[in-house]
């Protein structure tokens, strides 16, 4: 009921199980439970509060929510965690999404306020359920005081404590007020449920936020209303770095309800009565643009720059045994050059916010997935201190790690500080398209040494590109590696002499990089299923029997592959002109295996028939979920395979909106069908991982249709044309 690395928890130091709660009266009555989580050193016992459970007198259970809802279920998931251990129904579980605080609400797996990589379950799987098992054992303890028996006679269930040997029974909304009042349980005392006796984890069960987003109650942040609200359309300068030069406004001003233009670094704001008005006005305007001291920019231009860049040694990311010297003496050495091109994140909702600057207060209304960020650059640009702030978050129409980044926010209350009331800024698609926060254009050199059987006894990765995390969080970014970058470089095979480096060079100032729903691990898993596909094939070998050589060491990653293949029917024949490719991952905690199914027509034109993934995210909480963002993930990566793709000419990104920039349409979208494996380990992410695997397998699926082998995306109608030539090997296994 309603009212993604950064790091992995591997890189973070892992998830401590330790756990402190603290039990108190809640505001008009109830009890407040705090959930204290490791974090952050300068509170009492290292820890801050992270998660507040309030039960009121009627019984129902509010969770205040630090993860935002973007489409991935989190608003469905963590109430499960709560409602299993606290043995209630889900029903009776509603979200109060958190204000901003780091200090009360920060992701433990990644040490501040944010939701993304992948990682709400797996941060909030212990300390949810610890939460909710502590607070099922105080109103246990208040009914026994109560009755005047022994703790340990009484159980709870659908939010009712019952005395065994009596049959008598207390809600737990007759019960907070005492409970409120009780000693916290230990930590180690705190016991949660044996996996076999849970009765909601594991299960499918109905998303709680989907009736709202149906009948349009759900509020995003672009449907902030407020009294007095005025509305504001945006031009920012079309050329990378590009300034505001000469302005005429008069046109502007003579349309009905046009109320204001609002000059910025940059850009220009109408602000007007209602948004048809704003963007007439904003049409109206005379804007001579001054570009940026050799804001020429092209791709090509950048391009070239990468190659130049990527034939110098990076900083060494990982190295293990001694991989130039097994190179030298393998029996056959391979190469090769693959490239994935900037890509826009193109949510449904496009960019907005709505930002009220008053003398002693900024209010900010946005859906963001960094709440503190948000509030930090409103304090900034208005200079208040941060305690006078508020920003209220909203649902998501979509994020993808577009909303990691905080310019809208930045731009809407720049101009609210020249507005006397609310403003509400939301950008036009052509607007969101052209300045974006872009995942980065990838130029990877790889290389393996072969024996006699075909087998890489020597592996080098040599990762080129921007590095995001140098902007995003500089502490982050070290010794000159970015560990997103390249995660992932080696996949899951086990390849005794390894080199990874990265070598970081950006593009020119003015154009910005960011989070694209996975970023290093989409780039590094189409390099390297790309290049082990293009190793079997020089071995002479089945795609999958080679890869299952390499997975000794991974039983999981096999396990997951030979699922797919089994389920996938690999090896029977495909007609002509149609083909099977695989791809393998191990990232965000979680092993997928896919295998894409396509037909390539006389005239290159590429249609992915059917997906076949397998999945072990560990253990599932909803797997109805885990389906629906394997599904979501796959046309996500597949869109990109097929058409993704930012392009810079003269300095100005040449895509605007889906005609220039274009979606998977229904009627392109493929058969998928997704097989999740039963898994005792701890939950990994599920957001991403078929965004990442999905390209290699189809480009191989492309290769075994035509033997044309594909290392650039997006995939090239064209260049398929000229290649193809059916054969009777078109017709393989693979």
């Amino acid at each position: 009921m309603l009212r993604d690395d950064i790091a992995s928890p591997s890189a973070a130091g892992g998830l401590s199980r330790r756990l402190f709660l603290t039990a108190g009266a809640a505001v008009g009555g109830g009890l407040l439970l705090s959930v204290s989580l490791p974090g952050l050193a300068d509170q009492p016992r290292g820890f801050a509060p992270n998660a507040f459970i309030r039960i009121g007198r009627d019984g129902v259970v509010t969770l205040i929510m630090s993860q935002v809802e973007m489409g991935q279920g989190t608003y469905t998931s963590m109430p499960m965690l709560i409602a299993e251990e606290l043995e209630v129904p889900l029903s009776a579980v509603v979200l109060e999404a958190a204000p901003a605080d780091d200090k009360l609400y920060g992701n433990p797996a990644l040490g501040f306020q944010v939701t993304g990589g992948s990682t709400s379950v797996r941060a909030f799987w212990t300390p949810l359920r610890q939460a909710g098992a502590a607070a099922r054992m105080l109103l246990i303890a208040a009914a026994a005081e109560n009755w005047k028996v022994d703790p340990s006679s009484c159980h709870a269930d659908q939010g009712v404590v019952i005395h065994g040997a009596s049959g008598k029974k207390l809600g737990y909304g007759a019960l907070v007020d005492k409970a409120a009042t009780l000693p916290m349980p230990a930590s180690a005392s705190i016991t949660l449920k044996d996996p076999r006796d849970f009765k909601l984890i594991g299960k499918s069960v109905r998303r709680l936020d989907s009736p709202s987003k149906v009948n349009g109650t759900a509020i995003f942040g672009i449907d902030a209303k407020l009294p007095a609200m005025k509305f504001a359309s945006i031009a920012i300068c079309p050329m990378i770095g590009g300034t505001l030069g000469r302005l005429d406004d008069t046109k502007a001003k003579q349309v009905k309800g046009v109320r204001q233009i609002v000059k910025l670094d940059g850009a220009v704001v109408v602000v007007a009565d209602h948004t048809g008005a704003a963007r007439k006005g904003l049409a109206a305007l005379e804007i001579e643009w001054q570009p940026a001291p050799g804001g020429t920019a092209s791709s090509d231009t950048l391009i070239s720059e990468l190659d130049t860049a990527s034939k110098s040694a990076g900083a060494i990311a990982r190295q293990t045994g001694d991989a130039a010297k097994a190179m030298a003496g393998a029996a056959h050495v391979f190469d090769a050059v693959y490239e994935l091109p900037f890509l826009a994140h193109a949510p449904m909702e496009p960019k907005n916010c709505t930002a009220h600057v008053q003398k002693d207060r900024c209010d900010v209304w946005v859906g963001t997935q960094v709440m503190t960020r948000a509030r930090a650059v409103a304090a900034e640009v208005t200079g208040l201190p941060i305690e006078k702030v508020e920003v209220h978050n909203h649902v998501l129409g979509g994020g993808f790690g577009g909303r990691l980044d905080t310019d809208a926010i930045k731009f809407a209350v720049s101009v609210a500080k020249q507005v006397d009331g609310p403003v509400k800024l939301i950008w036009s698609r052509e607007e969101d398209t052209q300045h974006d926060f872009y995942r980065p254009y990838y130029y990877d050199r790889l290389k393996a040494g072969l024996d006699a059987s075909g087998k890489p006894v020597a592996w080098t990765h040599r990762v080129t590109g921007s590095s995001i995390l140098a902007r995003w969080a500089p502490p982050a970014f070290k010794n000159g590696i970015d560990s997103d970058a390249v995660e992932g470089a080696e996949g899951p095979y086990a390849i005794d002499n390894l080199l990874i480096d990265y070598v970081r060079h950006e593009p020119p100032a003015g154009f910005g990089t960011g989070w694209w729903r996975g970023v290093g691990m989409t780039h590094n898993a189409f390099m390297v299923e790309g290049f082990i596909d293009e190793l079997a094939h020089e071995a002479k070998q089945d795609p999958v029997a080679y890869r299952r050589a390499l997975l000794a060491k991974a039983p999981r990653a096999l396990a997951v592959l030979n699922l797919v293949a089994d389920k996938a029917g690999w090896g029977q024949k495909m007609p002509a002109g149609s083909g099977r490719g695989v791809s393998v991952l191990f990232g965000f905690g979680s092993y997928v295996a896919q295998i894409a199914e396509v037909t390539v027509d006389a005239h290159g034109k590429v249609r992915v028939t059917r997906v076949v993934s397998a999945i072990d995210c560990g253990r599932i909480v909803n797997p109805d979920t885990v389906k629906a963002q394997v599904e979501g993930g796959t046309i996500f990566g597949l869109t990109a395979a097929l058409y993704g793709d930012i392009t810079l000419k003269n300095g100005k990104i040449e895509q605007a909106n889906f005609d220039t920039y274009q979606m998977l349409r229904i009627d392109e979208a493929p058969v998928i069908e997704t097989h999740l494996v039963d898994s005792s380990e701890e939950p990994g992410g599920i957001g991403e991982p078929g965004t990442a695997s999905i390209a290699p397998a189809v480009v191989n699926a492309v290769f075994a249709a035509t033997g044309k082998r594909l290392r650039k995306l997006p995939i090239a109608t064209a260049t398929l044309k000229t290649a193809l030539n059916p054969s009777a090997d078109h017709g393989n296994p693979g």
